[in-house]
């Protein structure tokens, strides 16, 4: 299976990764900046969207981990007024178990895709990231691939932009805006996701890097990676419980969650599923192009 349109060759380099900033949370081992040498690879310029995982549905079958579990977490903010009460998270209590969400239902079963294609694909964990990978003939990216892309050639910046969240008063990315949780004025745009080019691209062409949904990587996560990580192509632990996710989505916001920057990270178990966890895909360029 062919990619549903070009992806981006990014020649392989060395370039900073991670933060010595104090914006994440201290288990979230954002630093130290360390020195990241990596191979060319190619990596998809938009999240997979509705449309592409449903003809990976279509072809295959495949059943998703939510659709497996009969739930998964939605925003409150998405559920009329009437949904019962239902199990909220323990630390968030923001997300509600919903039965009967999953990616053909993102605001639970009272919701559909419609108006939605172009929109990244969500409820779907690392595990039905992973099938949809091998169907489609890709990968997910290493975190350190992700995090090179997402800088689209700058250096030390928060923002795939530069270091302004709001550069001139516009929006450059999809997250909430107001009083989270429970006002949100939708300054740029969108409640819940966008559509996966619905802002300018960044250097590299990527677009959405920031915000809009939560990326997979292919890594498990440890927090004090960074400190020991190889200097060619690192590519995360041996083991672990929690897997990678990059580029924050759009429930972030300042007063809880700033992680809607380049250098931010975060971390789920692979059969979890959020209405605000998508992916985007990577591939290895021909032996013959694969330099360091």
């Amino acid at each position: 299976m062919q990619a549903a349109h070009p992806m981006v060759l990014l020649p392989g380099r060395e370039f900073l990764m991670g933060t010595d900033r104090p914006a994440g949370g201290p288990a979230d081992g954002e630093g130290p900046v360390h020195r990241v040498r990596l191979s060319s690879f190619r990596i998809d310029p938009y999240t997979v969207t509705n449309a592409r995982f449903a003809s990976f549905v279509a072809a295959t079958g495949h059943v998703t981990d939510a659709e497996r579990y009969g739930w998964s977490f939605v925003f409150g903010g998405f559920l009329p007024a009437a949904f019962p009460p239902t199990r909220a998270a323990a630390h968030a209590p923001w997300w509600r178990q919903v039965h009967g969400a999953d990616w053909n239902h993102p605001q639970g079963p009272h919701s559909d895709l419609d108006g939605r294609e172009d929109h990244p694909v969500v409820h779907v964990s690392w595990n039905d990231a992973m099938a949809f990978c091998t169907w489609d003939g890709t990968r997910l990216p290493t975190e350190a691939e992700w995090e090179y892309a997402a800088r689209g050639g700058l250096v030390g910046q928060p923002f795939p932009w530069g270091s302004v969240l709001e550069p001139g008063g516009r929006h450059r990315m999809n997250v909430f805006q107001g009083r989270f949780p429970a006002e949100n004025t939708c300054a740029d745009g969108y409640a819940g996701t966008a559509p996966v080019d619905a802002y300018p691209p960044n250097g590299f062409g990527l677009h959405n890097v920031t915000g809009n949904v939560w990326e997979w990587c292919a890594d498990w996560f440890d927090p004090r990676y960074y400190a020991h990580s190889p200097l060619h192509d690192p590519a995360g632990p041996a083991r672990g419980t929690h897997r990678v996710m990059r580029g924050g989505s759009y429930l972030c916001h300042a007063s809880y969650c700033s992680r809607y920057r380049v250098d931010a990270r975060s971390a789920s178990e692979p059969d979890s599923s959020t209405g605000n966890t998508g992916f985007r895909v990577a591939q290895d360029p021909p032996a013959s192009n694969r330099r360091r």
